[in-house]
């Protein structure tokens, strides 16, 4: 009787190990454009004014302007389009805003880019975009810098500052 439930045992044991492998969780690895938030605060501890949600592709060798040709509609970042969430009624590119969550994409150019704010949200790059739902677009001139390979957006001095490789925009961004 002893070695029946021994052997009895052993057999649910490793029934209950093998079952537990073949239902374990398969996790993805780590992203290859990894998410990031950036935040625009008058001073560091105050509350935030707007927060940004992006992906951040990098160069890795390839040229800029494949991965956002000029004169086409770029999601301003990778994977998911890139949320932007005002906490008050702010003034983005001198336009009004209203306190709210938009969606951000740009439109490349030599000498400027466009800069949208739409109100379609949680949205997969830019295919279900529709000028229809634009809320806002302002056109802010292009400079340059030294390089960067991982697309990068930060809140400096009352502007969003936008850069990739060598390109920089600006939008100016203050309370209404």
């Amino acid at each position: 009787m002893k070695k029946s439930t021994f052997l009895t045992t052993i057999a649910l044991t490793l029934g209950l190990l093998f079952s537990i492998n073949t239902n374990a969780q398969k996790f993805a690895g780590v992203d290859k454009s990894p998410l990031d938030i950036t935040y625009y605060k008058a001073e560091r501890t105050a509350p935030p004014m707007i927060k940004v949600i992006y992906s951040r592709p990098q160069l890795n060798g390839r040229e800029l302007n494949k991965l956002a040709p000029n004169g086409k509609m770029w999601r301003t970042g990778a994977n998911e389009a890139t949320e932007i969430k005002f906490f008050q009624d702010m003034n983005f590119g001198g336009k009004p805003v209203k306190a709210g969550t938009y969606s951000l994409f740009t439109i490349p150019g030599e000498t400027e880019w466009t800069v949208i704010l739409n109100s379609e949200l949680d949205v997969w790059g830019n295919f279900s975009y529709k000028e229809a739902n634009d809320v806002v677009r302002v056109n802010v001139p292009v400079s340059s810098g030294d390089s960067i390979d991982d697309f990068s957006i930060v809140f400096e001095n009352d502007h969003m500052h936008i850069g990739w490789g060598t390109l920089r925009i600006a939008v100016p961004v203050s309370k209404k």
